[in-house]
């Protein structure tokens, strides 16, 4: 099992956090295909189970007793005292963070342990206003130790060519700032057999403004008029769901939409590969937010499901146009409609998308061969920075008092 061969493997921080929330199996996913580095998560608070054996170190389960006054003081001072303690005795080869505001958090781990620092960002880290992120005791430290963050970083990972580009922009390096696709296991997801096909339209998301769910429920309505075995399955939650449930009973097709609220992510791999199509309908926010790919469009792909999305941020990265999905301008319910009916219309195109779909994931986001991309950075970080474990050591039997 893991765990045995994990003994012969260098130990990396995986380091989010709010750790193994659903809406993010792509850190877990990325982490778990490494084979060469045993992947370790910190981070404040568990939101999943996780993989299976994996190895979790958490400030709430340090703190068992006042954690919540704890966690905040943490929040807002960034002391590595507290991650030091869990990691006591461990000489990790490098941190990984994931999304920017986790980075400044995780730049001072790393700092005391000498050890170099990885940070991905997905989205809403490079493209969200500034003022937004100083609103919230979890995000205000970002925008205020941003430029910190981009001159110790060692490398900046942007799960996109439209990310790298607003990171760059915020001042992050280039010659350190690379895009690098996470990918999606086309092992695990294999193509959906023909008859596995239902008349379901899928929408993956969580239920905020960045998603355009209202777009696509109008879409619905306009399209599915003339379609009455159509069914519109919305899986995920947030703010808006009650308007949005409100919504579709208002456009008359409340009982054609199924709103399944949150799912773990089996659940929803099992309605992708009963899906005719999947939508994503993003948006382009008056905060700045904007999808930064779009890894659902993947796994559909993946498992041979055509798509329709919105040419917003990094989506038309991840759509292989005119051939494994149609593309369609944001906040447009006309085009939106006319897409959706084109699929729904011709089982012959679905099919052809879906192979095609299957084929340019395969090419560009296998998860496996990004992770060996990935590995190799890791590799020259390391070595690169050389006597890491002996420092972490270091950094580990001097890091403060017990909390």
């Amino acid at each position: 099992m893991r765990s045995r061969e994990s003994l012969l493997l260098r130990e990396i921080v995986i380091f989010r956090q709010n750790q193994f929330r659903v809406s993010e199996v792509f850190i877990a996913q990325q982490a778990q295909a490494l084979r060469r580095y045993a992947p370790l998560y910190l981070g404040r608070m568990r939101f999943g189970h996780g993989p299976d054996g994996a190895r979790a170190l958490l400030l709430r389960d340090l703190w068992r007793h006042a954690a919540w006054p704890r966690m905040l003081a943490q929040m807002l001072t960034r002391d590595p005292a507290p991650y030091l303690r869990l990691l006591a005795g461990r000489q990790p080869a490098l941190v990984h963070a994931h999304f920017g505001i986790d980075g400044v958090y995780a730049m001072e781990v790393a700092r005391r342990l000498d050890v170099p620092l990885v940070t991905t960002f997905h989205g809403f880290d490079v493209t969200l206003s500034d003022r937004h992120f100083l609103r919230s005791p979890a995000w205000v430290n970002y925008p205020l130790h941003r430029r910190a963050l981009a001159r110790q970083g060692q490398l900046f990972l942007c799960n996109s060519s439209f990310l790298r580009d607003q990171a760059l922009a915020r001042g992050f390096p280039a010659a350190r700032t690379r895009v690098h696709y996470i990918g999606v296991d086309c092992s695990a997801y294999q193509p959906r057999e023909p008859a596995e096909e239902t008349p379901v339209i899928l929408h993956v998301a969580r239920l905020v403004e960045l998603k355009g769910t209202e777009y696509l429920l109008r879409a619905f309505a306009r399209m599915a008029a003339g379609r009455p075995g159509l069914r519109l399955t919305i899986i995920g939650d947030g703010p808006q769901r009650a308007r949005l449930e409100a919504l579709a009973g208002a456009l008359g097709v409340g009982e054609r939409v199924l709103f399944l609220g949150l799912r773990p992510h089996e659940v929803v791999m099992e309605w992708m590969r009963r899906a005719m199509m999947l939508v994503l309908p993003s948006v382009l926010t008056a905060s700045g937010r904007a999808e930064g790919l779009g890894m659902v469009m993947l796994e559909a792909a993946a498992c041979g499901v055509p798509v329709v999305a919105t040419r917003v941020g990094g989506i038309p990265e991840g759509v292989a146009e005119g051939r494994s999905g149609l593309i369609v301008p944001p906040r447009d319910v006309e085009a939106l409609a006319a897409a959706m009916d084109i699929l729904a219309a011709d089982p012959a195109r679905r099919t052809a998308m879906g192979h095609a779909g299957r084929a340019f994931v395969v090419e560009r986001f296998d998860l496996r061969r990004q992770t060996e991309i990935l590995e190799c950075w890791y590799d020259d970080l390391v070595q690169a920075h050389g006597g890491a474990d002996s420092s972490s050591a270091r950094a580990i039997a001097h890091a403060g008092s017990p909390l």
